[in-house]
């Protein structure tokens, strides 16, 4: 079993940063990835970004491309999201994910309890 604990989020104005991190423990050996998805009010659950294990590029979503980053720290077991230049509309509640196979189409097998981001304009 995997266990994933977010932090990092708040409340900030466009155009500010906010780093997100998501801890892992357990068997975070078995993940092949891990990703960010957000969720906001009324709107379907979104992936963000994507980073694997093996190395290779990360995936991220067009809309916050040039702006977000997202990365890992094996020693430290954690993922990280950093955010810049945020907008309203990015304002959501964020969760880290994790999945033991990675492909065309992922089954997420870990979730966490979500973090929120929140952007005034």
């Amino acid at each position: 079993q995997v266990q994933l604990v977010e932090s990092g989020g708040g409340s900030v104005e466009a155009g500010g940063s906010l780093r997100l991190s998501c801890r892992a423990s357990g068997l975070t050996a078995s993940m092949d990835c891990m990703g960010w998805f957000r969720q906001a009010p009324g709107k379907a659950r979104e992936v963000v970004a994507v980073i694997y294990s093996g190395g290779g590029m990360p995936y991220s979503i067009d809309s916050v491309k040039g702006r977000f980053t997202i990365s890992q720290d094996n020693a430290r077991n954690t993922m990280y999201l950093q955010m810049n230049s945020l907008k309203p509309e990015d304002t959501a509640m964020y969760y880290c994910a994790g999945a033991r196979t990675c492909g065309e189409s992922t089954t997420w097998d870990y979730w966490g309890q979500g973090t929120q981001v929140t952007v005034s304009s």
